[in-house]
């Protein structure tokens, strides 16, 4: 009897191709797309969400039909042609209420207090493996797969633990960390042994339609990437208004927007002549004030993270040492990892390293495998 597995097809040529490549490799593939946000209330059921497809635990499966409805919108239409041509059925499932609860308020709770979020690794954990692992087994299915760069290892001390993609620039573990071992037990990631290009290749051998889609660089309910615009209709009167920017010593340059339009490191878009680049170096919500500095005031050689969650080790008792990536883009940096008393991660590095962001992730890696990680304090 093959065993079943259900991909999330998010109308990409990842997820697609990955599909593809359980069906060659003898599995049962059942394809899912997760429809996720409304913008009111209207359904955003056109947003591309390759590399973060979600769902949730009480979604209501629509079958779908020999094409799909317009209501269904252009992901899961794509993903139904991909479904027709490879002989496998597709499903559309409705998860946004539990999307708004776990990534968007959390996404907005998080720019509230200062500090900038990582929907992406969110929505991995809490809701596509999550909630996806448990329709899954409502349907039968043995495992879940993903169209993500990475691979999963069983490593001999008996644990799961991701390991960078085979393509280096593609490699999506960052956004992974936080899967726990029962989760990884039951996953596939087969787009993870090849490169971007052999994706597209054998898309196009295929002849799948989305073979030349392009990827979405955007937040996948913000497609249009306007943060502060989506934040005010969503926080209303919640939301901060403009307060002060300044120095770090409290000296008042100017004002600014609300703090929710800043985060660390950034120059663009501050509006303040100084007569040389400045930076956001600080967010102080309590006061609803930014701090403005100079590049060099961006550097530091320890951050604490918090919520860790240990993949290829089980805990971290001893000082460890590590590469750690502080951003999804950086590519990592020497570090000690020392765990305190109270189970936060101390990260002091070997050089300094630039523009340490609170509420993104801190991943740890040790030859190509997550250790673990958590959020930066």
């Amino acid at each position: 009897m093959k065993e079943k597995v259900v991909v999330g097809m998010s109308g990409g040529v990842d997820s697609s191709v990955a599909a593809y490549l359980l069906k060659e490799a003898g599995y049962e593939v059942i394809g899912v797309t997760m429809q996720m946000w409304r913008e009111g209330e209207a359904e955003r059921s056109d947003v591309r969400t390759e590399g973060c497809d979600v769902a949730a635990e009480d979604g209501n499966v629509r079958t779908e039909g020999n094409s799909a409805s317009a209501e269904v919108g252009s992901a899961a239409q794509d993903a139904k042609k991909v479904a027709n041509l490879l002989g496998i059925p597709h499903y559309v499932i409705d998860f946004t209420k539990e999307f708004k609860h776990c990534v968007v308020d959390y996404f907005v709770e998080e720019y509230l207090h200062g500090r900038t979020p990582n929907p992406c690794n969110v929505c991995n954990r809490y809701i596509k493996w999550e909630a996806l692992l448990g329709r899954g087994r409502e349907m039968g299915a043995d495992y879940v797969a993903t169209g993500h760069y990475a691979r999963i290892e069983r490593l001999q001390n008996g644990r799961y633990t991701v390991k960078n993609a085979a393509a280096a620039k593609k490699d999506q573990t960052y956004a992974l960390y936080n899967l726990t071992q029962e989760q990884l037990a039951h996953t596939l990631m087969p787009a993870g042994d090849y490169t971007k290009e052999e994706i597209r290749a054998i898309a196009e051998r295929l002849a799948l339609p989305v073979a030349a889609k392009p990827d979405s660089q955007d937040i996948c309910f913000i497609p249009d990437g306007d943060y502060g615009a989506f934040l005010t209709r969503e926080a209303g009167k919640k939301l901060p208004g403009s307060g002060s920017f300044v120095r770090a010593d409290g000296t008042v340059l100017g004002e600014h927007k609300g703090i929710v339009h800043y985060t660390i490191g950034q120059r663009k878009g501050l509006n303040l002549a100084m007569g040389s680049p400045v930076f956001v170096t600080e967010i102080r919500p309590d006061t609803n004030e930014v701090v403005i500095g100079e590049s060099e005031d961006l550097y530091t050689n320890v951050l604490f993270c918090d919520k860790v969650n240990y993949m290829a080790v089980e805990d971290i008792i001893e000082p460890m040492r590590a590469k750690v990536k502080i951003r999804y883009a950086h590519a990592g940096a020497p570090c000690l990892l020392e765990k305190q008393k109270d189970g936060r991660i101390k990260c002091t590095f070997d050089e300094p390293v630039r523009a340490v962001t609170p509420g993104q992730a801190a991943v740890f890696y040790q030859d190509d495998y997550v250790l673990g990680g958590g959020t930066i304090l």
